[in-house]
């Protein structure tokens, strides 16, 4: 066979498997662009933290006196599943079959079935429950204590705590890897504590420079990436391993969640002050840009994601400032749960 040939051949077999190693990010694919296309209406009252299940397709919405649930497929609205003080977060376990709804009213993590809302447990937890999440490794949820500072473990098998893990300062939300390693804002401190969800022990914090009151927070697998929304307009994008900084982000105002579509590898802040979502394009990890900036509505500051559709469940209403610059208000009869779509 001729020499040229070979270096030829050996040249494409290179280059080909240089473009393999690099398959997850080798083409970035044009990011499609978002925006309302339907407005849902419910009960009135404050809201916090949206999650989605996609065994039964509904979306909860933590409201001040207990959850609302939608069927994203028919539309059935049920405005007051179960009862609660002060909800949080409503968290799917069990394959969807149980809801785990953190209560800063009572410090209690509520155990209730998803589709009847009928109690299962009631929880003891630390002060202030309020972000919640799941963890592959150990089959725990973790339950933020925003106010005490710790961590507290449920078993969903047993419906009991089964320990904590302290932390210190004013803890926002967290999410879990999946591989042993979960990470929490902490709000007061503009640091992420990283923990080892084996050993239930805290191993390290990540400081988030430029970062003021870190709310929302995301895990990109892909990129092995974290991505902090913070109060100061920014977004912080972490290097989960070791915590260095891979760059930092312009975003709107009052963002309060940080949602990762690894379907379409798009990132999502919605800004509630501002009254935007943020596409964020993950390419890689030295590549996360914002693709675009698109209008929601004022108050629309958590979020949940659907992935089979790519649709986002925004909930909020509308909102006036008082004549003494306090408090927005939201006006009667207005909260509503925006849909955001990709185009095309």
């Amino acid at each position: 066979m001729p020499r040229r040939f070979i270096s030829r051949l050996t040249l494409a077999v290179i280059v080909a498997a240089v473009f393999a190693a690099a398959a997850p990010f080798a083409i970035a694919q044009p990011a499609p662009s978002y925006s309302v296309v339907e407005r849902i209406k419910g009960p009135d009252g404050g809201f916090d933290y949206a999650s989605f299940d996609p065994a039964h397709r509904r979306v909860y919405v933590s409201r001040a006196g207990g959850v609302l649930a939608l069927d994203v497929d028919s539309g059935v609205v049920t405005g007051h599943l179960t009862d609660a003080q002060k909800t949080h977060e409503s968290l799917p376990l069990d394959n969807g079959d149980t809801l785990l709804i953190t209560d800063s009213g009572t410090n209690t993590a509520h155990l209730v079935d998803a589709l009847t809302g009928k109690p299962l447990a009631e929880i003891a937890t630390g002060q202030k429950p309020d972000g919640a999440f799941f963890d592959p490794a150990t089959g725990l949820a973790f339950v933020i204590d925003g106010k005490s500072g710790d961590v507290t473990l449920v078993d969903p098998s047993t419906q009991k705590a089964v320990g904590s893990i302290a932390i210190g300062g004013g803890l926002e939300f967290g999410v879990a890897d999946g591989q042993g390693r979960a990470f929490v804002n902490i709000e007061d401190q503009n640091q992420i504590a990283v923990l080892d969800t084996k050993a239930r022990t805290l191993v390290g914090h990540y400081p988030l420079a430029g970062c003021e009151g870190p709310t929302g927070l995301a895990y990109v697998a892909d990129a092995g990436a974290l991505i902090a929304a913070c109060a100061n307009k920014v977004a912080k994008v972490i290097r989960a391993a070791d915590g260095k900084d891979l760059g930092t982000l312009t975003i709107g105002a009052g963002p309060d969640a940080v949602i990762y579509d690894a379907a379409r590898r798009l990132a999502f802040i919605p800004c509630g002050r501002d009254g935007v979502l943020e596409v964020i394009a993950v390419n890689g990890p030295d590549d996360v840009k914002i693709v675009q900036t698109a209008p929601t509505q004022v108050g629309a500051k958590t979020g949940a994601l659907d992935v089979k559709t790519g649709k986002l469940y925004l909930p909020t209403a509308r909102y006036t400032v008082p004549p003494d610059g306090g408090r927005p208000v939201a006006a009667p009869g207005s909260f509503e749960i925006l849909v955001v779509a990709p185009n095309g």
